[in-house]
C-alpha cells in the first residue's frame, strides 16, 4: 500500500484536470483495505474510488481520500458446456478483459470493446455500447466494506442495474471497494448483437461474422468518432441518451422528421443525446478552453487549460438549451466530483 498526500491527479483523469487529492492511496491487493482502516491519520468518511479516471470530472481539489486499486488478475472460475464463469480484479484495464475473452473465443463482451476505464468501474456505471450492457454478462460482484473491511458479495439482481446505473452509484456510493467482478461468457454458438449504430454493415464488410470481426469493427467505429483523450482531454459520452414517452416522441417527430429513436421494452423511446445537442447547434462550440467535439456532439473536451468548473458550466448551458428547444432534460453520464 502506498499513501501520498497533496497528490496531483492531472495524469489520472482523462479530462486532464489539474487538481489535487488531500490523500491518495494505491492498493496492491484487496486485503490492504484493512490496513488502511487501521491508519489513524486518515478519515475514510470522505472516500472516492478511482479507476482509470475515464468517467469523472473534477471541479476542484478533493479534500478527502482517493483510493486506487491496482490488482488486475483474470481467472476462469467454472466451465460449463455452453459457457464459462470468468472473474477479473478491479484494477484491470477493461479493454484487456475484452481482448482476453475474444482471443479465447468467449462471447458477450465484444460489443464493449475499447470502452475506457477499469473492470471495477464497469458494474458501477453499467457500461454499455452498440446494444449491449455489461449487466447482461455479470453474475456477481465482490467487494469490501470501507467502513469495517467486511467481505461482501452482490448478485446481479442485488446490483440493481439500470441504464448506466447501479446500486453502487446510490446507497453504496463511497461505502464499498469493488475488488472482483464475475462474468458468464458464452461458448459457440454465440448470440451476436449487431442491430445498433451501423455495426451490422461494418461487420459484414469484413466477411464472416465472428467475435474478432465484431471487436475490430467496434474499435474502428469508436476511433473514427471519439477523440483520443491523450491528445484532447475528454471522458467519452458526457450525457446519457434520454428516454421519453411515446406521445412526446411522436410530437417531436411531427416537428423534426429526422429525429432518430429506438423503441424500448416498455414502449418508450430512447433518443440519441448527440442528435439533440448537434441539432441545437452545439457541435464544435467552445466556452473558454472547454468545448463540444467537432465530430461527436456527445463528447465534451478540454482544449488544453479548461478547469473542471468551466466544463461543468458548459454542460449546464447545453442542458438548459436542449430543454428549452426540445423539452427534454439531459442527464450527465460523467460523475461530477
Amino acid at each position: 500500500m502506498t499513501i501520498r498526500h497533496n497528490y496531483s491527479l492531472k495524469n489520472l483523469n482523462t479530462f486532464g484536470i489539474d487538481i489535487r487529492a488531500k490523500n491518495f492511496v494505491e492498493l496492491h491487493s484487496p486485503g490492504e483495505i484493512r490496513q488502511l482502516l487501521r491508519q489513524e491519520t486518515i478519515d475514510l468518511n470522505n472516500t472516492l474510488i478511482l479507476g482509470a479516471g475515464s468517467n469523472i470530472l473534477f471541479t476542484g481539489d478533493y479534500d478527502g481520500i482517493i483510493i486506487k486499486p491496482l490488482f488486475d488478475t483474470i481467472r476462469i472460475e467454472k466451465s460449463y458446456p455452453d459457457s464459462v464463469i470468468v472473474s477479473a480484479e478491479a484494477g484491470l484495464e477493461w479493454d484487456k478483459l475484452v481482448e482476453w475473452a475474444v482471443n479465447r473465443e468467449l462471447g458477450g463482451l465484444e460489443n464493449l470493446s475499447l470502452i475506457p476505464g477499469n473492470v471495477g468501474a464497469a458494474p458501477i456505471q453499467n457500461i454499455g455500447a452498440y446494444g449491449a450492457e455489461v449487466s447482461d454478462c455479470i453474475t456477481g460482484v465482490q467487494a469490501l466494506s470501507i467502513e469495517n473491511g467486511e467481505a461482501l458479495t452482490f448478485s446481479n439482481e442485488e446490483c440493481k442495474f439500470g441504464y448506466r446505473d447501479s446500486v453502487f452509484k446510490h446507497e453504496l456510493k463511497g461505502k464499498v471497494l469493488i475488488t472482483r467482478v464475475e462474468f458468464r461468457l458464452k461458448k459457440a454458438p454465440y448470440e451476436y448483437k449487431l442491430t445498433y449504430g451501423g455495426l451490422d454493415d461494418r461487420v459484414k464488410k469484413k466477411g464472416e461474422i465472428n467475435l474478432p470481426g465484431i471487436r475490430h469493427s467496434v474499435i474502428e467505429i469508436r476511433n473514427e468518432k471519439l477523440p483520443d483523450y491523450t491528445r484532447l482531454g475528454n471522458a467519452g459520452s458526457f450525457f446519457k441518451n434520454p428516454i421519453i414517452d411515446r406521445e412526446d416522441y411522436m410530437n417531436l417527430k411531427n416537428t423534426y422528421e429526422d429525429i432518430p429513436g429506438w423503441k424500448t421494452e416498455d414502449n418508450r423511446y430512447k433518443i440519441p443525446a448527440a442528435w439533440l445537442i448537434e441539432k441545437d447547434g452545439w457541435k464544435g462550440k467552445k466556452y473558454g478552453d472547454a468545448g463540444v467535439h467537432n465530430k461527436h456532439a456527445l463528447v465534451l473536451v478540454n482544449h488544453g487549460k479548461a478547469s473542471g468548473m468551466e466544463i461543468m458550466e458548459m454542460s449546464d448551458m447545453i442542458i438548459r438549451s436542449v430543454r428549452d428547444r426540445f423539452r427534454i432534460d439531459l442527464e450527465r453520464e460523467v460523475n461530477i466530483i
